[in-house]
């Protein structure tokens, strides 16, 4: 009894990493061919992206970047099919806030 308790712990604590990491995991993904962007890792990435969908209001996290020009971090969220990207300092308070002016273009494909 004891072995099957734990394989359903795992199995649950599996199941929230999965589905919480889910969309930290797209945060890391780059789809830009620039090589040179280094992607929030760790910690980091969950406070930066935490913050940044705090002062969005919500949506998902889609790319992210240590040392943008604009700020120490930046979280690319989409909200309602727009992107944006939300910059934050080493302490992760926000910056700024920019519409990614890429959204026009990509969502008409």
């Amino acid at each position: 009894m004891k072995r099957k308790g734990k394989w359903i712990v795992a199995g649950v604590i599996s199941a929230a990493l999965i589905g919480g990491g889910t969309g930290l995991a797209v945060a890391t993904a780059s789809g830009d061919d620039d090589s040179t962007e280094k992607p929030i890792t760790g910690v980091a990435l969950e406070k930066a992206s935490a913050a940044a969908l705090a002062h969005m209001g919500g949506g998902k996290v889609t790319d992210t970047e240590v040392g943008d020009e604009d700020g120490y971090y930046e979280v690319e969220v989409t909200l309602s099919g727009k992107q944006s990207d939300v910059h934050l300092d080493k302490d992760f308070k926000v910056i700024s806030t920019e519409a990614d002016s890429e959204n026009e273009k990509n969502d008409k494909d």
